[in-house]
């Protein structure tokens, strides 16, 4: 069946099926899918079901958000009373708690499936360097499912999960998404607790969902992103973040790679439906913006040259040292040099890495978000059985760089090969832009299957502010949006219902505007966009009669605008007919 999130509410509510009769059928698939796939390391047998699915009679599906949902576990997460093997037996422990992020699944009414296949140590991105076999792609055999977060991916692809946990350093969790046709979402770091996760590099870990849907992700997230005092690297979700930023993307710069940065190694597919998903962003309103991908690639290069090595070897170090055969020779060849990294090394790489996020910073600070394509090109089994090293590395080309330089980023199915085999893109952003990017990802999967819209406007770290008085560029107020690092987007005009009134006193003259049922006229206004967390000092600095309320435009968008109460107009004089504050003030001259 439709394991979809609000599809199989639906199916609880009608009494078409009960949690217990679907998670039993769904352990009956997988235990049929596993010889090929191997795609569960533990699938939890009906008595170990049997407690979540007690926990779950007698109570309310409105209490809890998601009841009956099975779900599936990547195996270097923490299912308690469940082997954590990381996919190395020698290496394996059986934790008396679960992770955070699987507590609050389990609280919100979630059933835990399994434990899911990976690379080992999370250290690959392709989904065959693991003791308890390969895990092939869910469409074509060929090729891989993509890694490290392999049988997380096919649970979800071959339907035996709604969604599933993953985790992602390199793009873990983005590359078997695009392979298996799914949304993969890697929010930003420390959104999603990792406390109770086998850390691979622990300043860069993220824990992912995979869905079919990013509705269904910014459901999941919403649900999800809390403080943890358990993880000393948990992050507060600041309010433009939450759940209500949701909805659809309003027009929209996004950032797309200079030709001379763009690598397929050979693809010939990939460059045509890279252009269709650049036209389907337009078609939504998206203004392409040429960028200079060539910091991110050099940062992304730091990941498996430079130092970081050295922190997933403080994971599996000891192993290798003392049993050198319970690591895969790939793994071990992987983190062979990470002994011989020193401080010095450590230290000059941090410097370089804060170089380059200064410049990444700056180029993503007027955009909106940056698409890419998530994989170059597949490869195939074979490929990688002949040259493991090199063609995992093809894989993390656009992956590699995010966590390093603390972006939030979403892959997106970006439709098909000739062949079948599913592929997608990226669409990646500032650090607590998840619920914005969702809402892009959602308009691309909306367009391509002519769904329903989603509600509200989509809203990020940035706040539109409509402006139509001193605070025009250039005139006596306008720095106090510059010094708050606000840009200019766009001159425009109010809808024509409008008044516009020079208020008494002053230095600084300010006019004020006010919507009226008649006799309105269209004023000229200036939309600028500031960081939403210099919004609260601004707004602190507004004077009465003055305010932020909703402004109406000529093309019937509602922004946050200067407004002005109805009292504060006493003394007041009706420049309504100039049509804006600047042939006001010219009229003066």
């Amino acid at each position: 069946m439709n394991l979809q999130l609000d599809n199989l509410r639906s199916a609880y509510l009608s009494g078409d099926i009960t949690p217990r009769q679907l998670l039993l059928q769904l352990r009956e698939k997988a235990i049929q899918l596993n010889p090929d796939y191997h795609l569960f390391i533990h699938l939890l047998s009906v008595a170990e079901l049997e407690p979540y699915l007690r926990a779950l009679e007698g109570q309310a599906i409105a209490d809890l958000p998601l009841f009956g949902v099975p779900f599936a576990i990547k195996d270097n997460i923490d299912l308690a009373g469940v082997p954590t093997t990381a996919a190395c037996p020698a290496f394996a422990y059986t934790p008396s708690r679960s992770a955070t992020i699987v507590e609050q699944l389990i609280a919100l009414g979630a059933v835990p499936l399994g434990k899911t296949n990976l690379d080992q140590f999370a250290t690959g991105l392709n989904g065959s360097r693991s003791p308890y076999g390969a895990c092939p792609n869910s469409v074509l055999a060929q090729y891989p499912s993509g890694g490290s977060s392999a049988g997380s991916s096919l649970a979800v692809a071959l339907g035996v999960a709604s969604f599933a946990l993953g985790t992602d350093t390199a793009g873990s969790g983005r590359v078997p998404a695009a392979l298996n046709n799914l949304l993969g979402l890697k929010a930003t770091k420390g959104l999603i607790s990792t406390a109770g996760v086998v850390p691979a590099c622990r300043t860069l870990d993220c824990v992912t969902t995979f869905t079919h849907t990013a509705q269904e992700a910014s459901h999941l997230l919403a649900l999800t992103a809390r403080l943890d005092p358990l993880d000393a690297y948990s992050r507060r979700n600041p309010a433009w973040n939450d759940a209500s930023a949701f909805g659809a993307p309003r027009p929209f710069r996004f950032g797309v790679p200079r030709d001379q940065d763009l690598e397929f190694f050979g693809c010939e597919q990939g460059p045509r439906l890279f252009r269709q998903a650049i036209s389907r962003l337009i078609a939504l309103g998206g203004e392409p913006v040429s960028l200079d991908l060539s910091p991110f690639l050099e940062a992304a290069r730091l990941l498996y040259e430079g130092p970081w090595v050295a922190e997933r070897y403080s994971v599996a170090g000891d192993l290798m040292e003392c049993q050198p055969e319970a690591v895969l020779p790939v793994i071990r060849a992987v983190l062979a040099k990470a002994p011989a990294v020193t401080g010095v090394d450590t230290f000059r790489a941090q410097y370089r890495l804060q170089m380059l996020k200064t410049l990444c910073d700056q180029a993503l600070q007027t955009l909106d978000c940056v698409l890419t394509p998530t994989i170059g090109r597949p490869v195939t089994l074979d490929e990688l059985h002949e040259e493991p090293v090199l063609r995992n590395a093809e894989l993390g080309y656009y992956t590699n760089f995010m966590n390093l330089l603390d972006y939030a980023a979403v892959a997106v199915p970006g439709g098909f090969m000739d062949n079948g085999l599913p592929w997608g893109v990226t669409l990646f952003g500032r650090a607590f832009t998840d619920q914005y990017l969702l809402s892009v990802a959602h308009a691309l999967q909306r367009q391509q299957a002519s769904a329903a819209s989603a509600t509200g406007t989509a809203s990020h770290d940035r706040t539109r502010l409509v402006v139509c008085g001193a605070h025009l560029e250039g005139l006596a107020l306008n720095g106090q949006l510059t010094r708050r690092g606000a840009r200019l987007l766009e001159r425009t005009h109010s809808a024509a219902h409008y008044q516009l009134f020079a208020l008494a006193g002053g230095p600084p003259y300010r006019p004020g505007l006010l919507r009226v049922a008649q006799g309105g006229v269209a004023i000229a206004v200036e939309v600028w966009e500031m960081p939403s967390s210099e919004l609260g000092s601004f707004v602190h600095g507004i004077p009465a009669p003055l305010g932020l309320g909703k402004v109406q435009l000529a093309d019937g968008r509602w922004e946050s605008g200067f407004i002005c109460e109805p009292y504060g107009l006493a003394g007041a004089l009706d420049i309504s007919h100039f049509g804006g504050w600047r042939q006001y003030l010219g009229s003066l001259q």
